[in-house]
């Protein structure tokens, strides 16, 4: 029909907020909470996937585990009876490179 507008699959809200209240930087707020202590942030669905998510945290590729160096964090396969599953563990140590 003439005069209508198509409908918009975008929602137009304004800009982002400043501040950004995501998983990551709850996780690494926790972690930081709790210095030098192993904590389980992760459990993707393969390990491929998690020693990428604890190269992520090691490497700071995200704002909340900066600086580069201030986590530590690992992938590991932990199997029980016939379960199998894949995590990632991190902690914070503080400083960074």
């Amino acid at each position: 029909m003439r005069g209508e507008q198509p409908v918009s699959l975008v929602e137009f809200v304004g800009p982002p907020p400043k501040q950004r209240n995501t998983k990551h930087s709850r996780i690494a707020a926790d972690l930081r909470a709790h210095p030098n202590v192993w904590g389980v942030v992760g459990k993707p669905a393969s390990i491929t996937r998690a020693a990428s998510a604890a190269q992520a945290i090691r490497n700071a590729r995200l704002p909340s585990y900066s600086p580069a160096g201030s986590f530590e964090a690992v992938a590991r396969t932990i199997t029980s009876g016939n379960s199998t599953e894949h995590r990632v563990y991190a902690r914070y140590v503080g400083g960074g490179q």
